[in-house]
């Protein structure tokens, strides 16, 4: 008998746009969501869990994902207050699981989660699109942030065209650009130039390495309790999956994600596979990076991007961008055939369209650009099936 992936949607919350509702009339059936009200680093109550829990079910969906349990930047700096910060988590942990949720996504980037320099790129179709841009971040960072020695990680092309770039600017597209950087997950602070900036001091100290072994040090630290309450950690690859404004990043290539899942080599240690993350690195083969994890692979974002020869990009409809998504939704099909539990994945992103134009959603979250997507991945799916 053949099995199906898990089909799951991210969701904010009772405060999202996006209702439940319209999550069933999308197709999903599993819930990817967090207790986003709750302060980094504090403990998730058994009571706040359930009563999620129970709004979910009660739409007649289930939580299938938790996305995220923030790692507090004490953990991974391993700074003086480390130790409580990770007694958290492992009690955040435990009462996940006593409520039956054990699929936990999180990431390890240092002070920034994901970044953009554009929030609506028109697209030919008159949809609007996330986009990265090299140029504009090295405006931001060399004439915004003023980081130090900025000028030493960007080619001469990219600072000329950052310093005209920059001088082209209002005072609205300065602001706009800053706040993009700057922004952070939804129903979350956003944080300020000081913070980053003390930040980015931090973690030059730090370095590569030094946060890789944090990284093996945090997954230490959580493995008797994960391993005692069947709990399974996805760690999310690097967005963009290199370095940015001086701030290393440890998630972004295969050797990246080998290096971690061998390191740590224990079964709750596994990998969340996003294509949009991965996809945006230049060298990555993300058929390849499948291929050589997919044991460890416990989750699945599926979007797509289209980079330039610069390497900017923008998210791409779901089927059509540089990722070839049929090879991973085979890949993915094939894999979820071994499991006894299916495979959870969700549409990540969405261009905004439609309706939606008109409507204020989280950037790369309004409801219908997803809805295609699932619509088109669960398609994908269905056929490859069908033809096996």
């Amino acid at each position: 008998m053949t099995k199906k992936l898990t089909q799951a949607w991210r969701w904010y919350g009772p405060a999202d746009s996006v209702t439940l509702t319209d999550v069933k009339q999308a197709g999903a059936t599993g819930i990817v969501t967090a207790l986003h009200h709750i302060p980094h680093g504090d403990v998730w109550p058994v009571s706040e869990i359930n009563e999620r829990k129970r709004i979910i079910e009660e739409a007649g969906l289930h939580w299938s994902v938790v996305e995220s349990l923030p790692v507090h930047e004490a953990i991974k700096t391993r700074g003086a207050d480390a130790d409580a910060y990770l007694e958290n988590y492992r009690q955040s942990l435990r009462n996940l699981a006593s409520c039956g949720i054990r699929t936990i996504c999180y990431n390890f980037m240092p002070v920034l989660d994901w970044t953009r320099t554009q929030l609506g790129l028109e697209m030919a179709d008159g949809s609007k699109a996330l986009y990265f841009d090299w140029n504009d971040l090295a405006a931001f960072d060399l004439f915004i942030l003023k980081r130090e020695r900025a000028g030493q990680d960007y080619p001469e092309a990219v600072r000329t065209a950052a310093e005209k770039r920059y001088q082209s600017y209002t005072s609205q597209q300065v602001e706009e650009l800053s706040t993009n950087i700057l922004m952070g997950i939804p129903g979350e602070r956003n944080i300020g130039l000081s913070e980053l900036q003390e930040s980015i001091r931090a973690y030059g100290i730090i370095g590569r390495e030094g946060l890789r072994e944090n990284l093996i040090w945090f997954l230490s630290s959580i493995a008797e309790v994960c391993e005692e309450t069947g709990v399974y950690m996805t760690i999310h690859p690097d967005d963009p999956p290199y370095p940015i404004l001086g701030l290393p990043r440890i998630a972004g290539s295969q050797e990246d994600l080998l290096y971690i899942i061998r390191t740590v080599d224990r079964a709750f240690n596994g990998i969340c596979f996003c294509t949009g993350s991965l996809g945006a690195g230049v060298t990555n083969d993300i058929p390849a990076i499948f291929d050589a994890i997919k044991e460890r692979v416990y989750f699945a974002h599926l979007r797509n991007v289209r980079k330039d020869a610069q390497g900017s990009f923008y998210e791409a409809d779901h089927l059509d961008g540089d990722v070839d998504m049929y090879a991973v939704m085979r890949a993915l099909v094939a894999e979820n055939q071994r499991r006894d539990i299916p495979i959870p994945f969700r549409p990540d992103h969405g261009h905004q369209m439609l309706d939606d134009l008109d409507k204020t959603t989280a950037p790369g979250y309004s409801a219908i650009g997803r809805l295609r997507g699932l619509a088109e991945l669960r398609g994908l799916e269905l056929g490859i099936l069908g033809s096996n």
